[in-house]
């Protein structure tokens, strides 16, 4: 048997599993200055340097562009999340320090730097979402260029499995009899439902019942507290004045938009957004807001601030509240967020979840009564309000998690295994 890989490329981490000799599956650790780490983070930084040739354009991906990025956040140019722009048609390139380059290029570096030249060869299974990020998504397209990012990265041939489906390959790797489960994965970007039998001792030892995706998950929370605490702060409900007389017209709401979404705040640093922002300001109730939101974003504390963000997020899991700490020159925010209120703000996207066990229970043709365990992945699986969704559903003694940021790559390979065989 071919060895095997098992990747789960992500929207905020990317980890990579291999499949072992007695037929388990390991997260493989990467080194990272005195430690090892089994996520590596999705991003990759840019920055040019002089020399007597010319301009070198040099990039760096996961941690070690984060440190690239820290160290010259005005010069550098951070991409982040580019997993949500795979199912887009409207993206396909873009111009760093002059050059253009494609979505499925920048892909393709970001996991040559993940797997480097040890892995050429290997059989590799690569996990997809249900549904992809976006509100135009293609979920065809976006598996199309995920093929295509792998082959430039030196991987022509590759598995595609559905990353739910490979996280509950890994739970179901510990049963010791016949159940039928329902796996939520939450991502960065997407969070997927997968309702599938398992019989450990059958011959065919997984069937899947049914599937169901939506566009949302961690990013989306991380958004509603930008939103909510960051973004009037920085002009959002503010009003301005027209050249034509006319007044009282709200401050673009796509400016919050963007800033708010990760992913999208890179591309707000096209002077021509700049100039409209600056525009607006000159009329604006509070012009000073708008320019605060100027240089945050010329100044590219993004990052900063989303960790500051994510943080808050992370310890409203386990607390009733928590303190959002962010400063960057003259803007100071120290603001206590009640859990209460952070539901309150994600309950749309709460409702959205809802929805989609529902759609995948119905395609099953299954009740909720049907279900013998349900295993949740991913960061988001520790909000209490979106594990509360499927305890009260479900019953709290069914719902499990556990690996939940290595379980999918883990599946992954195991999926490898299994199909190979087959």
């Amino acid at each position: 048997m071919k060895p095997i890989l098992g990747i789960d490329f992500g929207t905020t981490n990317s980890v990579v599993s291999i499949l072992q000799p007695d037929g388990s599956a390991r997260t493989r650790r990467i080194p990272v200055g005195a430690s090892e780490v089994e996520t590596f983070r999705t991003l990759l930084c840019f920055w040019a340097e002089e020399s007597r040739t010319g301009t070198a354009l040099n990039h760096a991906a996961g941690p070690f562009a984060i440190e690239s990025y820290l160290e010259d956040p005005l010069d550098s140019r951070l991409i982040m999340s580019m997993k949500s722009y795979l199912a887009q048609r409207s993206f396909s390139q873009t111009s760093i320090s002059g050059r253009q380059f494609s979505l499925e290029t920048l892909v393709a570096m970001f996991l040559r730097a993940l797997l480097g030249d040890d892995y050429q060869g290997y059989h590799v299974v690569a996990g997809r979402p249900v549904r992809f990020a976006g509100d135009f998504a293609d979920d065809a397209f976006g598996e199309e260029r995920l093929r295509r990012s792998f082959a430039q990265a030196g991987f022509p041939e590759i598995d595609v499995a559905l990353e739910p489906e490979g996280a509950g390959y890994r739970f179901a790797h510990g049963l010791d009899g016949p159940a039928t489960v329902l796996v939520g994965d939450f991502g960065g970007g997407t969070s997927d439902f997968s309702v599938m039998r398992f019989d450990p001792a059958g011959q065919r030892r997984v069937t899947a019942l049914g599937y169901s995706g939506v566009g949302i998950a961690g990013d989306m929370f991380d958004y509603r507290i930008i939103d909510n605490v960051i973004s009037p702060l920085l002009g959002k409900n503010d009003t301005y004045s027209t050249a034509m007389g006319q007044s009282g017209l709200p401050v673009p709401p796509d400016y919050f938009t963007g800033f708010a979404r990760w992913h999208k705040l890179s591309l707000m640093r096209a002077p021509r957004t700049l100039r409209d922002i600056a525009t607006v300001a000159s009329t604006s109730t509070h012009p000073e807001r708008l320019h605060t939101l100027i240089k945050l974003i010329e100044d590219e504390v993004g990052y900063q601030l989303y960790q500051a963000v994510s943080g808050v997020k992370a310890e409203l899991s386990h607390a009733d509240s928590a303190v959002l700490r962010f400063a960057h020159e003259d803007f100071v925010v120290e603001q206590t967020i009640a859990r209460q209120d952070f539901e309150s703000w994600i309950a749309p996207d709460l409702r959205r979840l809802a929805t989609g066990i529902d759609e995948a229970l119905e395609q099953a043709g299954l009740a909720a009564e049907g279900v013998d365990r349900v295993f949740l992945t991913g960061g988001t699986s520790f909000v209490p309000a979106v594990r509360a969704l499927f305890e009260s559903r479900f019953g709290a003694g069914k719902v499990s998690g556990g690996g939940e940021f290595v379980s999918v790559a883990e599946g992954l390979a195991l999926i490898g295994r299994d199909r190979i065989a087959a």
